[in-house]
This record gives C-alpha cells, sequence and structure tokens, in this order.
C-alpha cells in the first residue's frame, strides 16, 4: 500500500552531496523574425526558477515527507541569493559554509517558446572551482553523513564530487551503516565501489561497463549489469530505461525489468532525480529492491507527464493509487 510505505519513510534524514544548479525558464512567444540575424525575437511573458540537479533531488526528498540537506557549492550571487530562498522555501537544509566568492551559481536559462524550447543558455565555472577539495570541509560532510540515514550521491559532472572525496564519504557511510546511493556520470570516472546503489541510465550504464554499441544497437543489459557489478560491487543497481521503465540487479545476481508507469512523456528533466529519491529513502528503510523499483517507476512516471524540471507530492502519489 501507497500510503503504508509514505508513513514509513517519513521523516527520514538525508543527506544529498552534488552539483547544485538553478533551472531558469524563460518563458514567451514569437511573431517576427530579427532583422539583426535569421533568428526569431521571443517577447518575455514570463520566468520561472526551479531547483535543478542535486537540488533537485533534495526537492523530491522533501516532497516525500523526509528531512533534507543539501550540500555543494553555490556563488555569492543573485542567483545563489535566489537558490537560497528557494531551499529556504521548501526546507531544504543548506549549510552557508558552501557559499563560495569564487563560483558563479550553476544556471541553466531556458528559452520557451509556445512549449518547445527553443535554445539553453549555460552559466558555469571550471568544474575544479565546484570541487569540494577543503579538508575541514570534507570532514563536515563526514560528520554530517554519521549523522543520517542516507545519502545521496547526485553527481552531475560539474565538480562538486571527484575521487579526491567521494572514497572517504562511501567510507564514512559504510562505517555507520548509512545507506548511499550514487546516481553517476560515467564521464568523471569515478570511483564508488562498495554502495548500496547506483542508477545509471541506460546510456550511462554502457559508459561504466565500458562498452562500445553502435548507434541503433540494443545493450546487452544482463552483460552489462555482470560487467557493472564486478567493477563497482553495488549492493542494488537499477538502470534507468526511459520509456521502457527499470532493469533491476540485487545482490542474488537475480534480473527484472518493470515497464514503465508514465501514460504520456511531455519532459523527461528530473525523471532521474525523482527514481534515485524514491529508491534511496524506501530501500534506506528495508522495502524490498523490486517494491521500491515500482513505487520510483510510478513517481517518474507522474514527473515525466509535467513540463519542465519537477518534483513528485505524496498526494500525486497517493492518487496514482488510487487511480
Amino acid at each position: 500500500m501507497m500510503k503504508d510505505l509514505l508513513a514509513k519513510i517519513s521523516g527520514l534524514r538525508v543527506l544529498i552531496i552534488g552539483d547544485i544548479m538553478l533551472d531558469h525558464y524563460i518563458i514567451g512567444d514569437t511573431a517576427r523574425i530579427s532583422p539583426e540575424a535569421p533568428v526569431p525575437v521571443v517577447a518575455v511573458e514570463n520566468d520561472k526558477y526551479a531547483l535543478g540537479a542535486a537540488a533537485n533531488v533534495a526537492l523530491n526528498v522533501v516532497q516525500l515527507g523526509c528531512h533534507a540537506e543539501i550540500v555543494g557549492k553555490i556563488g555569492v550571487d543573485p542567483m545563489g541569493e535566489l537558490a537560497k530562498s528557494l531551499f529556504l522555501e521548501n526546507k531544504i537544509r543548506f549549510d552557508p559554509k558552501f557559499e563560495s566568492t569564487a563560483v558563479d551559481t550553476i544556471t541553466k536559462s531556458r528559452v520557451v517558446v509556445r512549449g518547445q524550447q527553443l535554445c539553453r543558455i549555460d552559466r558555469e565555472n571550471r568544474k575544479s572551482h565546484y570541487e569540494i577539495a577543503d579538508n575541514n570541509l570534507v570532514d563536515e560532510i563526514c560528520e554530517k553523513i554519521r549523522g543520517v540515514d542516507a545519502v545521496i550521491l547526485s553527481d552531475y559532472a560539474k565538480g562538486a564530487i571527484s575521487n579526491r572525496n567521494v572514497s572517504k564519504f562511501i567510507h564514512t557511510a559504510n562505517g555507520k551503516g548509512v545507506f548511499i546511493a550514487v546516481d553517476p556520470k560515467p564521464i568523471n570516472r569515478l570511483n564508488f565501489s562498495g554502495v548500496s546503489l547506483i542508477t545509471p541510465n541506460k546510456a550511462e550504464s554502457v559508459q561504466l561497463a565500458g562498452l562500445e554499441i553502435e548507434p541503433h544497437e540494443e545493450p546487452p543489459l544482463e552483460k552489462i549489469c555482470d560487467i557493472i557489478r564486478d567493477k563497482y560491487s553495488p549492493k542494488n543497481l537499477v538502470i534507468t530505461l526511459g520509456a521502457e521503465g527499470m532493469l533491476i540487479r540485487n545482490t542474488d545476481k537475480q534480473t527484472l525489468r518493470i515497464p514503465t508507469y508514465a501514460r504520456e512523456v511531455f519532459d523527461v528533466s528530473g525523471a532521474g532525480d525523482t527514481s534515485i529519491a524514491c529508491l534511496t529513502v524506501a530501500l534506506a528503510i528495508g522495502i524490498p529492491l523490486i517494491r521500491a523499483a515500482k513505487f520510483a517507476n510510478i513517481a517518474a512516471g507522474i514527473v515525466v507527464a509535467k513540463h519542465g524540471t519537477a518534483a513528485i507530492s505524496t498526494n500525486e502519489l497517493l492518487s496514482s493509487e488510487n487511480g
């Protein structure tokens, strides 16, 4: 029962470590081409801001009825102030020690016309600027890990998580029996061996396995699962397959495909964030992997029916069971 599961996860303490982004949507309309260049002129109607990347994972955690703290760097700039106001509004804890004058708050601005994205404008610095490298800060994060029920490493390959700090986070969590999950970006080439959960998408799983697949060739997912388990030894492996649902593999090497719940897909932005948030909180309280994956699949199916980066809510989950 969805109601029982939500009651059990309520109040869990989750620490999210990773790349904090702000999603900016510039929404407008166009009726003419610029005389300066062959591009449309967009008349802006409104601006919308949303928490993205690791911050969206934290938002999903809170929306599920849990407590969330986010760790990652933001700038001392207007976008950073806006991010902090969204943290406060959504009851997400943020330690001001992770504000930095040396970085810009990572912002993805999307120009949207009549429901279609016209272009995206990114503001960010080099990856090295966002790395949490200071030993005192790493020690503080390890102390935070010791005081929570679960940790999510949300890696968007922007620099926050590196091989210099990830091993300490994993070692600390495992030493205290804290559930630790990672949503990986293979381009980062992190050694995250021994975590409780890995949640790559199909393309990322191919990269993690070190395979080269021809375009339009279906990846050998069973083989990929075997390779990832041998290389990284996760207790649980979930490969998100978009419109095809999920493929799960547990410590018994049992593989199962779960079909998608989505009835319609408008935007897949943030679906992976929702999936790892749901999987983590469910597995952290001892829910079996298959049930946790079905829970996450229902949540992701709801999110992809929304426009833009979005989070799940308990009311939507309860309604999905009734509907």
